[in-house]
């Protein structure tokens, strides 16, 4: 498996804690594809560099769409697993995106609120009214932090994490996702790889009681290269 996958940076790890960067078009987990995944790399990887007999643990407590790269934290042991997964219950795993839009969001800066279904069948995800069966609510803030050749550089904190929620939304408004071939179809071609990152990731740590904060850029390809580093790059405790 090693031989089919990319180098995956390791931004942090100690005993109860691993903070990895994901690859684009990597599933974070097995799925119906049997492509090779992160959650099994990484398991694999530190049964070598440790020389683990039998399984190794490790515990998904976050996921990123399969063609979204960006920075992810998984537990070592199931007390950080637990505390971790409270955390993203109860919100205070904060997770920042940056992204490239088609177009030019009509607000610079505002919170999108919409009720979002998912269909099973067909892995989709659309708008729906509030008191549609199922419906669950979906916000973000956002703020655009520049515009060039018709697309806008925006930065996003999630409040919940709902399945393509980005995507969802931000084609809700009339501004998809470069690249997104499911939800923006109509404006992206065939090929064109999505723009969207999980630039950063702040959480408590499950023992230490630390705030811990990592980021990771974009990588340097277009449409990622139309704006300086300096407005992708993203400090502690930045917010949208």
């Amino acid at each position: 498996m090693k031989t089919r996958f990319p180098n995956v940076p390791i931004l942090y790890e100690d005993n109860h804690v691993l903070v990895a960067v994901k690859p684009v078009n990597v599933p974070t987990q097995e799925d119906d594809s049997r492509d090779p995944d992160l959650l099994t790399y990484l398991k694999q990887d530190i049964k070598i560099r440790f020389q683990k007999p039998g399984n190794v643990y490790l515990g998904l407590v976050h996921r990123l769409d399969r063609p979204v790269g960006g920075v992810m934290v998984f537990a070592k042991t199931s007390k950080a697993a637990s505390r971790l997964s409270d955390a993203v219950r109860t919100r205070t795993l904060r997770k920042t995106y940056t992204a490239v839009v088609r177009g030019r969001p009509k607000q610079p800066q505002a919170t999108l609120k919409h009720y979002l279904l998912k269909d099973e069948r067909t892995n989709t995800v659309s708008v729906v009214p509030p008191d549609k069966s199922g419906a669950k609510e979906a916000v973000l803030d956002y703020r655009v932090i520049g515009s060039s050749e018709g697309l806008s550089l925006v930065r996003i904190h999630l409040h919940t994490g709902r399945p393509h929620q980005i995507r969802v939304q931000f084609a809700a408004i009339g501004c998809p996702l470069y690249g997104d071939q499911r939800y923006g179809a109509k404006l992206n071609e065939a090929g064109q790889q999505i723009a969207l990152w999980a630039t950063q990731l702040t959480f408590e740590h499950p023992t230490l009681k630390e705030t811990m904060s990592f980021s990771s850029m974009p990588p340097n390809e277009y449409p990622w290269h139309l704006w300086p580093a300096d407005l992708l790059q993203v400090g502690p405790g930045s917010t949208p």
